[in-house]
């Protein structure tokens, strides 16, 4: 037997019902659903410190549990001494179950521990139902030991929705628990 994150189980019993309610919908199938959630952090500071960038996969690993990816630059920039294929930056894209393991933890552990709290602004959304927001530390996460890391930094993280409307986005989000910001 394979194991079902809690919050998929939530989204088939809760969420669907909910949603196909509010929109009409004829059948399940159009019903938006999570796709991928991406995590990137530029490092700009990389270029002249090389181990920014080992740090920074390593905390990606232990946030996400899966390796993240260097991102190398793709043109030479002679104002911000960079070289083309110099590593700038690391990204992780995230499916199915760890998808859900990471949201659970972002939306019931790691946002909670933001100090001075007061909701997600709601403007991130890109007008086709997809939704961005930075976290300003990585220390947020109880997976980040405080006492190891270098510098703290931030990160984007972007949810990919099926969602057609900014509007079914919003919703779909809200009922997976996110904070957003009231209006």
């Amino acid at each position: 037997m394979s194991y079902v994150p809690r919050l998929l189980e939530d989204y088939r019993a809760r969420i669907v019902p909910a949603l196909m309610e509010k929109f009409n919908y004829d059948s399940v199938m159009q019903v938006p659903q999570l796709e991928k959630i991406s995590i990137s952090r530029g490092l700009g500071k990389a270029i002249a410190d090389k181990k920014l960038i080992e740090s920074a996969v390593e905390e990606f690993s232990t946030i996400t549990g899966q390796k993240a990816v260097i991102t190398k630059s793709k043109k030479d920039i002679s104002n911000f001494k960079l070289r083309r294929g110099m590593p700038i930056g690391c990204r992780v894209t995230l499916r199915r179950e760890k998808m859900y393991e990471f949201l659970d933890r972002l939306v019931n552990v790691a946002i909670p521990r933001v100090r001075d709290f007061r909701g997600i602004p709601s403007k991130g959304f890109d007008g086709r139902g997809n939704f961005t927001f930075g976290v300003k530390e990585q220390i947020i996460f109880p997976e980040i030991d405080v006492d190891k890391i270098q510098s703290i930094a931030g990160m984007n993280i972007t949810f990919v929705t099926s969602a057609k409307t900014d509007e079914e986005g919003f919703e779909l989000l809200k009922l997976f628990g996110m904070p957003f910001k009231k209006d």
